[in-house]
């Protein structure tokens, strides 16, 4: 009977030992996945493929990139925030999802602030006003004035109605004082192609989108709408040196878990994240080479801080703009 009841009591502590090892497995233990928002091809799909390289490196682990496009970012970003609370479904999206969603829309299938944990800022995105080169101007005082003198005549492309491209434009005309016409398009592309044909006067974009354009003069860079210069075109001056201080069209994409996750693991991820952004060999040929620039933002509560600020100051300027949408 002793030896039933020590044998009985052996097998419960095998049993035990095995269930703690496998809830204290180190994570991941299995492949992680990284929706995309949006269509490939894109300077946040380049990036969010670029960082799965590296963290599928240093966590031993497949690090799978999945695009989810559609409804300016919301079903992708509804899909994370309905996921396991594990760290295995990730959210890799532009600063537009959390700041600009929830004042264009009525209804979101998701909240920005209560559903999803922020993990690591990975890059910040600086848009430049950039123009025709048929406009005749070469600064932005020129832009400006020239525009005051033809109202409603000068137009620019967006990337969508409520988009960020139409949010800081709209942001430019209000802080400029003039009256141009805003001409929506479905995505960069067709926006682009548009302004250099002619087509359109002008727009605000990431120096990466049209660096060949404009190192052909066909486009013109006048300003870029951050607190420093670009080190792609580090001749264009801010939009403050340039005589209109306040404009800031930067923006930025970040990695993020739905709500829950385990601290450890948000941790984990912001480490090996930041690990890879701080990588020279790294910025140097995907950060710089897409016209993008490294974050200032470090922990995941920095990164949180950083949100609800720019949500205010999004908010602010899509009540000024009247952008809706449905």
């Amino acid at each position: 009977m002793k030896t039933c009841i020590k044998f009985a009591a052996e097998v419960a502590w095998v049993v035990a030992c095995s269930v703690s090892l496998a809830f204290g497995q180190s994570y991941p233990a299995k492949p992680v996945r990284i929706i995309v928002p949006i269509a490939a091809g894109g300077a946040t799909d380049i990036m969010a493929r670029a960082i799965a390289q590296k963290l599928a490196e240093s966590l031993g682990q497949q690090v799978l990139v999945e695009n989810r496009p559609g409804a300016n970012s919301i079903i992708g970003a509804e899909a994370v925030a309905k996921s396991a609370p594990d760290g295995y479904t990730l959210l890799f999206t532009p600063a537009g999802t959390f700041v600009n969603n929830p004042f264009l829309y009525n209804r979101l299938p998701y909240d920005a602030v209560k559903d999803f944990v922020p993990v690591a800022m990975c890059c910040i995105m600086a848009q430049a006003i950039v123009v025709h080169p048929s406009l005749k101007v070469n600064t932005l005082r020129e832009l400006i004035a020239l525009a005051k003198a033809e109202p409603g005549k000068l137009s620019y492309a967006s990337t969508g109605s409520g988009s960020i491209v139409h949010i800081n434009m709209e942001a430019f005309r209000h802080l400029a004082g003039i009256d141009i016409v805003h001409v929506p398009y479905k995505g960069s592309a067709p926006a682009i192609t548009d302004l250099v044909a002619g087509r359109v006067s002008m727009t605000v974009v990431i120096f990466g989108v049209v660096q060949e354009y404009l190192r052909a003069g066909r486009l013109k860079a006048l300003a870029v709408g951050a607190a420093t210069r670009s080190s792609m075109f580090p001749d264009v001056p801010t939009a403050a040196e340039a005589g209109l201080p306040g404009f800031d069209a930067s923006g930025w994409i970040g990695l993020f878990a739905p709500a829950g996750t385990p601290r450890e693991n948000v941790a984990r991820l912001n480490a090996e994240v930041r690990n890879a952004i701080g990588n020279q060999q790294f910025i140097d040929r995907w950060l710089k080479g897409a016209g993008l620039e490294s974050p200032n933002v470090g922990s995941p509560e920095q990164f949180d801080e950083f949100i609800r600020a720019d949500m205010q100051r999004w908010g602010r300027l899509i009540k000024e703009s009247g952008a809706k949408r449905e």
